[in-house]
């Protein structure tokens, strides 16, 4: 009896260790603050399995910016953030345990940028852009549902780095 429960745990384990941490189908909610040249921005958004180990998802991201020139000139900037992403999740590759998360991918932003200068309004040329990116970023999962995650990349208004939570809807 022993042995059958041993090999039983066994076969659970490497079946549970070869998931992926988000499977065809569900649906995540990843929100957080980042970290960038231009402020702390806050964004929040939703990530879906589209097929074993690739995800899509989208966001939106907020943050501001204060500058003072010490001559007496004052810049705040808002800056708005609608991004779309897709990643690969590389656990079944790198046979990672399903508690954890490692992808990468890339995204494609749409930013709009509202600067004021001395409490006027400037008008850029510009200041409504489109960036590509590429992402890096890993998950912790400490129970079913909940996670811790970190990423770092480019190319959108969360740029430098970030960490969140996520929650598996």
């Amino acid at each position: 009896m022993k042995k059958i429960i041993l090999l039983l745990t066994l076969f659970t384990a490497s079946f549970t260790f070869a998931q992926s941490p988000l499977e065809e189908g569900a649906l995540q909610a990843n929100a957080g603050f980042g970290f960038s040249g231009w402020g702390v921005p806050i964004y929040a958004g939703l990530e879906y399995g589209v097929a074993p180990n690739i995800s899509v998802g989208g966001e939106l991201s907020y943050q501001n910016y204060n500058h003072s020139s010490g001559l007496g000139s004052d810049f705040k900037s808002s800056i708005f953030g609608i991004t779309g992403n897709g990643n690969y999740h590389f656990n079944e590759v790198f046979e990672i345990p399903s508690q954890w998360d490692l992808y990468a991918g890339a995204n494609l932003t749409y930013y709009s940028w509202s600067t004021k200068f001395n409490g006027s309004t400037v008008d850029y040329n510009g200041a409504d852009s489109f960036g590509i990116g590429l992402q890096v970023g890993g998950r912790y999962f400490f129970d079913d549902n909940f996670a811790i995650n970190l990423q770092v990349g480019g190319g959108n208004v969360v740029s430098g780095g970030r960490i969140g939570i996520t929650y598996k809807l």
